[in-house]
């Protein structure tokens, strides 16, 4: 006769996978809970233990307010050795009939999130893989990526007709790069670096000047040289701009290259920022 003992256990994971529809273990779990089944000692057949002990996800609430799109993905590993003969992770199947698996499941999102068990599956199971540029982009997601830092023109400022502007930008992680992250998920890690590429200038006078680099910060025995980077000179003043100013944008494209997974590519994103320019004439006094 089977005695059913009740186990009560909390997770210590961040979360849980979907009960498997290919087999069972000793552990059957749900998203949020698990269910345990233990034989009793000298009895036979299983006894079903219906406890649960149930934890949240970081950044999630319970089955009402879950979010679903992020998908579990687990992967396979023949255990090796097998094992022996009787032990409950067969359940009830003599060595030989089907096999033994540990079974590793992670939720795309939750980087790190894993549960480990061993199954028995009566055939051997099909991999669930992870697209490695899904992962690039999640990556990606994590840097925080921004606008350009502008450096100059600065709002503050007062410029000249005819004269040079300067043109340039802070470097920083998220402002201009390099940046670097990963994300994991279903035992794949993907890398990514992130770094700017190039930044379109809108003038806001109908002029747009476009710079492979940061830009050249101005020093004053510069002059009227031209900026060797990244410049402009306005023809007109701002007087009859909306309030008396041009706006400026700044527009980052950030190229991304990426690896993991046995791949490897590259993305592209976009940023920008937008200033204000007030832009004058030279007063000449007589």
């Amino acid at each position: 006769m089977a005695t059913a003992l009740l186990a009560s256990a909390v997770i210590p994971v961040k979360s849980f996978a979907d009960e498997d529809p290919r087999g069972s273990g000793g552990v059957h779990c749900t998203k949020y809970t698990c269910q345990v089944e233990v034989d009793a000692p000298g009895q036979s057949g299983h006894g079903q233990a219906g406890g649960s002990g149930s934890a949240s996800a970081p950044g999630k609430s319970d089955s009402s307010g879950g979010n679903s799109t992020d998908k579990r993905v687990c992967t396979y590993k023949l255990a090796d050795p097998q094992p022996p003969a009787g032990s409950l992770d067969w359940e009830g199947h003599e060595p030989g009939d089907g096999a033994v698996y540990e079974q590793t499941c992670g939720w795309e999102g939750l980087e790190g999130n894993t549960i480990v068990r061993m199954v028995w599956l009566a055939e051997p199971p099909e991999q669930e893989m992870i697209d490695p540029a899904v992962l690039a982009q999640r990556a990606v997601d994590s840097m925080t990526l921004l606008g350009p830092d502008i450096a100059s023109p600065r709002a503050a400022g007062r410029y000249t007709v005819g004269v040079p502007m300067w043109m340039w930008v802070n470097q920083s992680a998220t402002a201009y790069g390099p940046n670097t992250a990963s994300a994991s998920a279903g035992g794949v890690t993907v890398t990514a670096t992130a770094k700017v590429s190039k930044i379109v200038w809108q003038m806001g006078d109908g002029s747009t000047v476009t710079c492979a680099g940061p830009g050249t910060p101005y020093k004053g025995s510069s002059s009227m040289v031209e900026s060797p980077t990244c410049g402009h000179r306005y023809s007109a003043t701002s007087a009859d701009a909306p309030d008396g100013r041009y706006s400026v944008t700044a527009t980052s494209t950030w190229t991304i290259d990426w690896q993991g997974g046995g791949q490897s590519g590259q993305l592209e994103e976009i940023r920008q920022s937008d200033i204000q320019v007030a832009v004058g004439e030279l007063q000449v006094v007589r």
